[in-house]
C-alpha cells in the first residue's frame, strides 16, 4: 500500500503544519517506517503483547489507528474468543484506507474489526483488556492528556493493559543534542536530504509534543495505572506498557 514519501522534496517551505491529508495517507507506511527508529519491530510485538494480556469477551481499542497497522498486527496474533478490535480515527483517507485493508484480508477466524471514523476524545472506553496508543498522544494537546490517560485507565479491566509508543524528549539537553542528531542520521540513512528532513520538522513543531518519559511515568500513575514498564528504545522513541 502506498509510494514513497517525497512529500517534503517537494513541498514548499511555507506549506504550514503537518496534517493527516490524503497526500500524506498516500505515502504513509514508507513516511513512518522511514522515519520512526524500530517501527517494524514494535508494530509485530504490539501483536504479541496484545495477545498476552486480551481477555476473551473484552474490547481492543487502537486509538488513532491511522491505516491499521496495529489493528492488523492485533488481529492477526490474537486469539482470545468473543474479543472485538476497534479501530478509531479522525482521518476520514485513514480510515478508508483501513477498510480497504480489512476487506483485502477478509477471515471469519480473526477478531472483528469494528473501523470508527471519529475523534478519539470522543470515544468511550468500555471493558477494554487492551488500549493501544501507538504515535498517538503525542499529537494531543497535553492540557488534554490527562483526561484522555484517565478515561482509557478507567475502561480498562483488571489486568488489563495500555501499549503507548511515544516519539520522547529528555531533560539532559546535552543527551537531547545526541538524540536528535542520532535521529536525523538514522533519517539520513533512510535516504532523506537535509531540506526534507528540516521541512518535515518544521511541520511538525507546532503538532507532534514530546515530552520525557518520567513525565510519562508520572501521568500515567496519576491516571490510574499500577505499573510503567518500558520495553524498546530507538533513540528519542520508546515503547511501554502500562499495566491496570
Amino acid at each position: 500500500m502506498g509510494g514513497k514519501d517525497r512529500l517534503y522534496e517537494d513541498r514548499p517551505t511555507e506549506a504550514g503544519d503537518f496534517v493527516f491529508d490524503e497526500r500524506v495517507v498516500r505515502v504513509f507506511p514508507d513516511m513512518i517506517r522511514r522515519s520512526v527508529p524500530g517501527y517494524g519491530t514494535i508494530v509485530p510485538m504490539i501483536g504479541m503483547l496484545a495477545r498476552r494480556y486480551a481477555q476473551p469477551g473484552t474490547r481492543i481499542y487502537d486509538l488513532g489507528c491511522s491505516l491499521g497497522a496495529a489493528t492488523l498486527a492485533m488481529r492477526a496474533a490474537v486469539r482470545a474468543p468473543g474479543l472485538r478490535i476497534i479501530a478509531v480515527d479522525n482521518s476520514p483517507e485513514m480510515i478508508a484506507g483501513l477498510e480497504r485493508e480489512l476487506a483485502a484480508r477478509e477471515d471469519e477466524n480473526r477478531p472483528t474489526v469494528e473501523v470508527l471514523l471519529a475523534d478519539l476524545m470522543d470515544t468511550p472506553i468500555e471493558r477494554a483488556s487492551v488500549v493501544v496508543l501507538n504515535f498517538t498522544l503525542q499529537f494531543v494537546e497535553p492540557a488534554r492528556r490527562d483526561g484522555l490517560l484517565a478515561r482509557i485507565a478507567d475502561g480498562l479491566l483488571e489486568g488489563g493493559v495500555l501499549l503507548l509508543s511515544e516519539k520522547v524528549c529528555f531533560e539532559d539537553p546535552a543527551v537531547q543534542a545526541l538524540q536528535t542528531e542520532w535521529h536525523h542520521d538514522f533519517k539520513r540513512a533512510q535516504g532523506y536530504s537535509e531540506l526534507e528532513i528540516a521541512r518535515k520538522r518544521d511541520a511538525l513543531e507546532n503538532v507532534l509534543v514530546p515530552e520525557s518519559l518520567g513525565c510519562h511515568r508520572e501521568r500515567l500513575l496519576a491516571a490510574g495505572f499500577q505499573r510503567v514498564v518500558p520495553w524498546f528504545q530507538g533513540f528519542n522513541f520508546v515503547s511501554m506498557v502500562a499495566f491496570r
